[in-house]
């Protein structure tokens, strides 16, 4: 067991003074047991191993989450989560088994302070009743939409392209930056459909790929890839890498971590190890990204699956997970998570996006500078090939470090950032490369001057 950053034996204790900020321990994996569930009493390893039961027992309502926990939480969870549902949810709720079972239900108290179920299972009281939504927050922050070359295809970076080849998920998360499109839609939100039929959007895709050498690099994602029919995905892949300028392929899928029976599945494991075996003998490459946000969440049936990934020939399996305020907001909660993952399952750490400016996801944000503090604590622990980069996805712009801003108002929270390239919106404007873009901080991170400043905008809005 490795336990660096420890005392040396014989030399004593450490003070508080001079310990290191963060000890580092390896922490053996856990599968929590669901049969202390009383909805699950009864449920065997094997039907819980099995895709099919996790996929037919997702929670997907009040009912059937009061269902699962019995008399465990009290009545009072229930209205706040029937209040948030009603008056501010983005997300329908969709929890597979294997996500509910990480979290804590050892008290109504320990279940609200759970990191999984802030993000996951979000109600009424985490919101924040100033300012639930920035006043600039949009359905689809990052304008993807916009920027589609075809339906379902963003094409914002020169040489990357994002195919979001179908609209759902196995879960779904509180703060999904695809809100306006993927999953139910809920009270607030009348979620946008694709119009074009599968079989002629994923036709499009390729025909506009083949037709345009200038891209390399095809996120395949959605949703979550995990949805799709596994001959009809590993279809399109096999199709992507037939086209000879794809050269990275890189399949997003947060079922990895909420739903691993998929990934362990025979006909899934068969199947990628085909297209292993097509991306190296053309000199291609096919990696899977997970989505990760809490240490707990990595158990050993997620280690197993991403294991049984890289056993098939992929390049690598890598977490992109997103900084959220109550979550993963401290240097000891991001080490945790990165360790869990590099360590325990072998995910390669890779960026922690800062949250986006969706509606009513304030109380998730964290400004710019709180992003750059954590990101300065926690250099010099891991490796430097699995130390995880925060990004702010700017809009209109992409994947920023956040460091990279180009000026920076504290007091009004607004950050100014440039960028090296011209989206396909941009093709002939002559300032893309020397206009300044902005991103927002949480309002109630700023001085009083600044919060005051935002009333008065809102006022004259």
């Amino acid at each position: 067991m490795t336990t660096a950053l420890h005392p040396e034996p014989g030399r004593g204790a450490r003070s508080a003074e001079t310990a290191q900020p963060y000890e580092y321990r390896r922490r053996p994996l856990e599968e929590p047991d669901w049969r202390r569930l009383p909805g699950w009493r009864d449920v065997t390893r094997e039907e819980w191993e099995s895709a099919q039961w996790q996929r037919a027992h997702c929670v997907k309502n009040l009912r059937q989450l009061r269902s699962v926990m019995g008399g465990l939480l009290d009545e009072s969870f229930y209205a706040d989560l029937e209040r948030d549902q009603a008056e501010r949810a983005t997300m329908s709720m969709l929890l597979p088994p294997q996500m509910l079972n990480t979290m804590d239900t050892s008290s109504t108290g320990a279940f609200y302070a759970d990191p999984v179920r802030r993000y996951m299972l979000p109600v009424f009281s985490d919101r924040r009743a100033d300012w639930p939504s920035h006043p600039l927050a949009e359905r689809d922050s990052l304008h993807e939409a916009e920027m589609w070359a075809v339906e379902g295809l963003t094409h914002r970076y020169p040489t990357k392209v994002l195919a979001e080849i179908l609209p759902t998920c196995p879960q779904y998360c509180g703060h999904c930056t695809r809100m306006d499109l993927v999953g139910n839609s809920t009270p607030n939100v009348d979620k946008h459909k694709f119009t074009v039929k599968p079989p002629d959007r994923l036709g499009a895709m390729l025909d506009y790929l083949r037709r345009t050498p200038g891209v390399r690099d095809v996120v395949v994602s959605g949703g979550d890839v995990a949805n799709m029919p596994w001959p009809r995905l590993e279809s399109f892949v096999s199709d992507l890498l037939d086209i000879d300028n794809i050269r990275d392929i890189r399949l997003a899928s947060k079922a990895l971590m909420g739903l691993p029976q998929h990934w362990l599945q025979d006909e899934v494991r068969a199947g990628m190890e085909r297209l292993a075996t097509k991306a190296r003998e053309r000199g291609a490459q096919i990696a899977i990204h997970t989505h990760v946000n809490a240490a707990g969440s990595v158990t050993p049936l997620v280690a197993k699956a991403a294991r049984a990934m890289l056993d098939t020939g992929v390049r690598d399996v890598r977490n992109q997970g997103v900084l959220l305020r109550g979550v993963n907001d401290s240097p000891a909660a991001l080490l945790d998570l990165s360790f869990a993952l590099l360590d325990e399952a072998g995910i390669m750490p890779y960026y922690l996006y800062m949250c986006d400016m969706i509606p009513y996801s304030e109380h998730w944000r964290l400004a710019v500078w709180e992003a750059q503090e954590l990101q300065h604590a926690i250099m010099g622990y891991l490796p430097g090939f699995a130390t995880p980069r925060i990004v702010c996805d700017v809009p209109y712009v992409g994947k920023r470090w956040v460091h990279q801003l180009a000026d920076y108002d504290r007091e009004r929270g607004i950050s100014y950032w440039t960028k090296n390239y011209r989206t396909a919106l941009e093709a002939s404007d002559p300032d893309a490369l020397t206009r300044r873009y902005e991103y927002h901080d949480p309002i109630y991170t700023l001085p009083e001057r600044g919060r005051e400043w935002w009333r008065r905008q809102a006022d004259a809005a």
